[in-house]
């Protein structure tokens, strides 16, 4: 399978002196499903940020053949769709159509290609009709939905999603999951959900304290409780 993310030797401190990212490296094939799991605070959020340029650090990000920097950033971004775990951060036009089309309109596409962009990545994510709506008065799992197509209205290639079930209620949450393995494009999820995980992931990576702490099939990590109660992820076993 073709290389689709490198990551080489990347480290993170913010500005604080907070160390969140240690020494990670990481390559992920074109195709495959990742889950990136780990408690809140071991450095998952912070790994989805240097996809997309968004973070950068002294370690090298390579996305597509490509090395993130400046020179490539509009081009990365156009292929790379970053979901907030918050649909909030990611929404902010009065409606609907106008969330879902500010990337085309961004990357300069005439008005017939956004109309035919907005539509379609509505139409993937259910959402279609919904144009007209304010995305302030939807339900979560409504938003989530309207976020994901706000990424897939351009010629995405990576969608990197950042605990993408937070606030959901179960119903909602098996429907976004469904939604998700359905899309057939690379996916790298941020998550402490591992029934997420589970449903939609052949590969996990555990992260602790900014560190990789595992790399492996999703049934090896997933069935380790040993492993998931060492950092965080289920309840310590009993001696």
């Amino acid at each position: 399978m073709e290389e689709i993310i490198r990551l080489d030797n990347l480290s993170f401190c913010y500005p604080d002196g907070q160390a969140a990212l240690n020494d990670i490296s990481i390559t992920i094939h074109q195709g495959e499903s990742v889950a990136i799991i780990g408690a809140n605070g071991a450095g998952k959020s912070t790994l989805l940020l240097h996809l997309n340029g968004i973070l950068r650090s002294n370690g090298r990000v390579k996305v597509l053949g490509r090395t993130v920097e400046d020179k490539n950033l509009r081009w990365i971004r156009s292929r790379v769709g970053l979901v907030f775990q918050n649909p909030d951060d990611q929404l902010f036009s009065p409606t609907v159509f106008d969330d879902v089309a500010f990337a085309p309109i961004n990357m300069g596409y005439c008005e017939d290609e956004v109309r035919q962009c907005v539509t379609t990545a509505l139409e993937r994510v259910g959402m279609a009709g919904y144009q007209s709506r304010s995305p302030h008065h939807l339900s979560v799992g409504e938003k989530k939905r309207v976020a994901i197509a706000t990424v897939l209205s351009m010629s995405l290639q990576i969608l990197v999603i950042d605990e993408p079930t937070s606030n959901l209620d179960p119903a909602s949450k098996w429907s976004l999951i469904e939604l998700l393995k359905g899309l057939p494009i690379t996916k790298v999820i941020a998550t402490h959900d591992l029934e997420l995980a589970q449903a939609l992931c052949r590969r996990v990576i555990v992260l602790d304290g900014g560190y990789i702490v595992a790399d492996d099939a999703a049934d090896r990590i997933l069935d380790n409780k040993r492993l998931l109660a060492a950092h965080g992820l289920a309840p310590a076993e009993v001696a």
